[in-house]
This record gives C-alpha cells, structure tokens and sequence, in this order.
C-alpha cells in the first residue's frame, strides 16, 4: 500500500471518528427538547384523528350545543377568532 494511500485511509478513520463523536454530541444537546417534540407530535397526531373524523366533532359540537349553550358559543368565538388569526399570520408569513 503506498503511503499516500495510507494516509487517506487514516484520514478517512479520523474524519469517521470525529463524525461518530460530533453525532454523540448533538444527540445529548438535543436531548432536552425530546419532550417539546413529543407535545407537537401528539398535537399533530390530535389534528389528524379530528380531521379524519369530521362526525365526532359534529357530534360533540351538537351535545355541547344542547347542554350548555353558552359556554359552547363563547369558546366558538374563541376559536374562530384564532382560525383567523392563524390564517392572516399565515398567509403574512408566506409573502415574506
């Protein structure tokens, strides 16, 4: 084996370990926001499961309609106040 040939594959196994030892590194200074992953994972997976069943929330959405009204028309305001504001700050974020 010629030593330039020699030095590169010594090159190479120093790049590796460096690469092994800078992933090691990332993944504990990463460890600490797993949970916040976690929590969008779960809101995600949330948002999924109401859009696949648009009758369950039909359906709550009638049950709180009968039983407390109020309440129900209060956080319907709230809620479609905050759809629209998502939405502006979306399209607001998509022109810049």
């Amino acid at each position: 084996m010629s030593a330039r040939l020699l030095e590169l594959a010594l090159k190479k196994q120093r790049l590796q370990f460096q690469s092994a030892a800078l992933r090691q590194k990332l993944q504990a200074d990463v460890a600490g926001l797993a949970p916040l992953f976690r929590a969008g994972d779960s809101v995600v997976s949330g948002v999924r499961w109401i859009r696949d069943r648009p009758q369950w929330v039909a359906g709550v959405a009638a049950l709180l309609l009968v039983t407390r009204p109020h309440w129900l028309w209060r956080w319907t305001r709230r809620g479609f106040f905050t759809w629209q504001t998502w939405r502006r700050l979306r399209d607001w974020s998509a022109e810049r």
